[in-house]
């Protein structure tokens, strides 16, 4: 329980349906504050114990160093999987196991649905504008079948109300927008604050290394980046690579076909639907985690390795995020993306 009205909502949902649940705190980047402080005061209302539990030691180790070890090589990290991957469903599962918990449930908006055969998939969300299922591509079988998502079936508006309704203390509490251990926002700051590293300015060019201006070090910068370039054009620029070895970063304009790729490798692939993908695999691909999808073949290289194609060119696809494969509303699979092609 983060302390956010999603987990608060689905705590009593689950007590609702088993008769018997705990709520858990993890630490994390924090001492926790306020985030502790509400999600006690919900386990409160709901009479039900709570539980806090210190994991900023693997939290710092398993995705603070993971983020910026991305930024640092040009890379753009997405921590909230590394996470899921690492923390939620890694230790946070094993604790609650461990302590004799059979199942963990969680305020992620997602569904899970077992097959006859007994294999757990993975679907959207009813309300598709808080669907999660992106950053939960790397769940596993013997995951799923020990987690719940009780808001998957329904729209946030109605978590809110319920909340309302239940008096929580937190039902009127804004979403978090930003990613947790940088609440403001600026990551080349944190990252700089984190590692004590002093990172050179060095040039912004152009497709024929022209220099354009000077940018602040390679970790205030991201594939695809528009705003905050400081450098004007006669259209607007945008990041398409950086290069960590001459400390340069390439800006194109939206128009220049060097700005778009044809297809992604991806590694260290997790298949939920299925065991193996056929050849030449026809699905839908989302690259960055707010991005449309994209029609697409997939084909599986070896058990971790995927390409993909798309049917259409995509705008800067960044090395360190995930491209995760649906069909229709059920996620097949994913991998973090290692080249463009």
């Amino acid at each position: 329980m983060s302390g956010g009205v999603d987990s608060s909502v689905s705590a009593f949902l689950v007590r609702e349906k088993y008769g018997a649940c705990m709520g858990a705190t993890m630490l994390l980047a924090d001492d926790g504050g306020k985030n502790v402080s509400d999600a006690r005061s919900v386990c409160e209302t709901l009479n039900i114990g709570h539980e806090v539990i210190d994991m900023r030691e693997n939290f710092r180790d398993k995705v603070i160093r993971k983020f910026v070890d991305v930024y640092e090589s040009g890379g753009t990290p997405n921590p909230c999987i590394e996470c899921n991957r690492s923390i939620k469903f890694g230790e946070f599962l094993t604790h609650a196991i461990t302590s004799g918990h059979e199942r963990i449930a969680t305020g992620h908006y997602a569904r899970i649905e077992r097959e006859n055969s007994g294999r757990y998939l993975l679907r959207k969300a009813v309300d598709l504008s808080r669907d999660q299922s992106y950053v939960l591509y790397m769940l596993t079988q013997e995951i799923l079948r020990r987690v719940d998502f009780p808001l998957g079936g329904m729209l946030k508006s109605d978590a809110r109300s319920l909340a309302e309704s239940l008096g929580f203390v937190n039902a009127k509490r804004s979403d978090s927008q930003d990613i947790c251990f940088v609440p403001d926002g600026d990551y080349g700051s944190f990252i700089a604050s984190y590692t004590g590293k002093t990172y050179p300015a060095g040039n912004f060019v152009d497709a024929f290394g022209k220099i354009l201006g000077t940018h602040n070090g390679i970790i205030h910068y991201t594939t695809g980046q528009r705003r905050g370039l400081g450098v004007a054009g006669k259209s607007r620029l945008y990041v398409a690579k950086i290069d960590t070895v001459t400390n340069d970063i390439m800006l194109l304009p939206e128009t220049d076909s060097g700005l778009y790729a044809r297809g992604v490798i991806a590694r260290g692939v997790n298949l939920i639907a299925c065991e193996k993908l056929p050849g030449n695999f026809r699905a839908c691909v989302k690259t960055r985690y707010r991005q449309k999808e994209i029609p697409c073949v997939v084909n599986q290289t070896c058990d971790d390795e995927i390409v993909i194609e798309f049917s259409e060119r995509v705008k800067s696809p960044a090395v360190g995020q995930a491209a995760v494969i649906y069909d229709g509303e059920y996620v097949i699979g994913g991998g973090t993306i290692t080249a463009v092609i």
